[in-house]
């Protein structure tokens, strides 16, 4: 009988062990929590080390309560709502991203998730308004609309007499006419021609700015679009080769060699984005979180690539600029 009593005791003693162990080791899984980002290209990214080292500031840090699943389209931005089904599988806690198509994709992946826009260029569609989302899309826009006119003042700074100004758009952007519209008002108030150069798929970047030689162009204005984004190299040396100025939205394609950029500065999106991953995993609804708008802009300009145009940048750019390769 002693022996049935000793087994009984250790059974139910190790049961005791048992319990607080199961429970605390429950507690660590739901601390580690799942960020998933929807994004265009791997590789070294400004914009994502200024999203992880905010979070980091917050107290998330990968590997001890945080885990990051990334997805990339590399340009092909059909692929985005394959990638959005993948992470709402996985059980995302929060979706990043910073494209138009791809919250457009998230959004239509799931109703529940929350997704977090870190310079999306349009939110049309895809919230109420800005002072009340109302959905589970939240974060930060680009301004992306508003800014192509503004494009078009710098280009008529940078070359006074230019009339003829070809216009870089994808084709399979959600926003895409919505675009097209601001850039015709701003081109007619300017007294502009803007000439479309379309690009739908790789395929159409050697044809369409073929073509658009043929309309003799002044210069160039570069909307960077997932697929833009994936040919910027070869969009940068075609400039350079048939000496177009080009203003891009985007302060990357600069750096890349490019002549300037001009946009919102998405290293300081990424930043505010983290902010309300941090407020929506601390339990706010990102249907009460209102949507901002960018506060920082950059304006870079390459004067190695101005030089390469024989083309001399007024001092009223330089003065304003954020940054000036030499």
């Amino acid at each position: 009988m002693r022996r049935g009593v000793t087994k009984l005791t250790t059974v139910v003693a190790v049961l005791l062990l048992a319990a607080p162990l199961a429970a605390e080791a429950q507690q660590g899984e739901k601390k580690l929590v799942r960020i998933g980002y929807l994004g265009n290209a791997a590789g070294p990214s400004a914009v994502w080390d200024s999203f992880v080292s905010e979070l980091r500031k917050r107290g998330w840090n990968e590997g001890q309560n945080v885990v990051f699943e990334r997805r990339f389209s590399e340009g092909q931005a059909e692929r985005f709502p394959e990638l959005a089904q993948e992470l709402v599988r996985l059980r995302m806690d929060v979706i990043v991203t910073a494209f138009t198509p791809a919250v457009h994709a998230g959004k239509q992946a799931t109703s529940t998730i929350p997704i977090v826009m870190a310079g999306a260029g349009d939110p049309t569609g895809l919230i109420a308004s800005l002072g009340r989302p109302g959905g589970n899309v939240t974060g930060v826009t680009a301004l992306t609309l508003e800014l192509g006119p503004k494009l078009l003042e710098l280009f008529k700074e940078l070359t006074p007499k230019g009339a003829r100004v070809a216009y870089v758009l994808q084709g399979t952007l959600v926003h895409r006419e919505r675009l097209w519209q601001e850039m015709e008002m701003g081109a007619r108030a300017l007294g502009v021609k803007l000439i479309p150069v379309i690009v739908q798929g790789p395929e159409d970047f050697t044809r369409g700015l073929e073509a658009m030689l043929k309309e003799r162009p002044d210069g160039v204005v570069v909307h960077g679009g997932p697929l833009v984004l994936r040919h910027m190299a070869d969009l940068i040396a075609f400039m350079a080769k048939h000496k177009l100025p080009a203003v891009y939205d985007n302060s990357v394609f600069v750096r890349r060699g490019g002549l300037i950029g001009y946009g919102a500065s998405f290293p300081d999106m990424f930043l505010r984005a983290a902010t309300y991953v941090d407020k929506i995993l601390k339990g706010a609804k990102p249907a009460d979180l209102p949507v901002e708008q960018p506060t920082k802009f950059e304006l870079v300009i390459n004067l190695k690539a101005a030089k390469a145009l024989n083309l001399t940048i007024p001092p009223s750019l330089l003065v304003r600029a954020d940054q000036v390769i030499e």
